[in-house]
């Protein structure tokens, strides 16, 4: 049930527009934008970095926080959830510029301009769900901006295993592309294939030690991706503490849509869920692979509670 219901958690994603009105003083120019310059200067080979303000007084700038992960763990729900909130401006797409190779080398300002124009109040927020999984990703990160706030949103390993899979079948059955059952991914031999791309990456606790590397702990939330599904404002109020803003969204922000079987947003009146590509139904498993899964993960999940010094309630 929690599987149907994650994806569909969530709201279509809306049009990134430049805001009509600033807040606060425009003048006042706040640390977050003064970093910015400076690593803008020591990361530039060629200083000619260009600030695209608009007339209003708005800027594009650097994130001050991201979601880096984990595919297929709620990213998008989080993030929309999330800019409910007037002082968070979102990008609008997965923007890759960590993990691709061919985004990375056209440097910060092609990154700055992927980013939605904001106040200087606001903090920019983009979510690239593949970040946390590649290895190159935390260092790249860290040399950009050492003191980032980082957003991870975790689930069932199990079951974001299956969400994996199912994402990539209907990928291929839209395009009327044949794909293979689920259990030609998972048995090798008669046994679990460990193999399997989509099992590495619910191994937290590996990709977890590398970020730990370059950030401190307190520097990286972890959203149980679960809870959020069932109950999410109390997960959101978490988020708005790490990221020290007001409090703003509340429980009325939230209403389970009784046709849907999910939670969905509402903001100033407006009723919105996730796109109806969010939330589909995963393949039927047999049971023994089921638990082979879940065994399998055991001794991988009690490494990451040990890690980050809490728990979860997964298989």
């Amino acid at each position: 049930m929690a599987a149907f219901l994650l994806g569909a958690v969530l709201l279509i994603v809306q049009p990134q527009i430049v805001p009509s009105r600033p807040a606060i003083n425009l003048k006042a120019e706040t640390s977050s934008q003064t970093v910015q310059r400076e690593l803008l200067k020591k990361m530039s080979h060629k200083n000619d970095f260009k600030e695209n303000i608009h007339s209003n007084g708005s800027c594009q700038q650097l994130p001050q926080t991201v979601i880096i992960g984990v595919r297929k763990g709620g990213t998008r729900a989080l993030l929309e959830m999330l800019s409910l909130h007037p002082d968070i401006a979102a990008a609008e797409s997965e923007v890759h510029f960590f993990d691709w190779e061919d985004h990375y080398r056209n440097g910060l300002q092609w990154y700055i301009n992927q980013m939605p124009f904001s106040y200087p109040h606001q903090i920019t927020v983009e979510k690239t769900p593949a970040y946390f999984t590649s290895p190159k990703v935390p260092e790249r990160v860290y040399n950009m901006n050492q003191s980032m706030r980082l957003l991870l949103i975790l689930r069932d390993p199990s079951e974001r295993v299956l969400s994996d899979y199912t994402q990539v079948f209907y990928n291929h059955m839209q395009k009327h592309k044949p794909y293979p059952s689920i259990e030609q991914f998972l048995v090798k031999d008669g046994e679990l294939n460990v193999d399997y791309k989509a099992i590495n990456r619910s191994l937290y606790y590996i990709h977890m030690q590398n970020w730990l590397k370059y950030f401190p702990l307190d520097h990286i939330h972890i959203v149980d991706g679960d809870k959020l599904i069932k109950d999410p404002f109390p997960e959101i109020e978490k988020v708005e503490r790490f990221l020290k803003l007001s409090p703003q969204i509340n429980a009325s922000n939230f209403y389970f849509n009784k046709t849907k079987g999910f939670y969905c947003l509402r903001d100033s009146g407006r009723e919105r869920c996730l796109h109806e590509s969010k939330g589909r139904a995963h393949p039927q498993v047999d049971t023994w692979l089921l638990e082979k899964l879940h065994e399998y993960f055991h001794e991988p999940n009690k490494k990451f509670f040990e890690l980050v010094g809490r728990t979860f309630d997964w298989h």
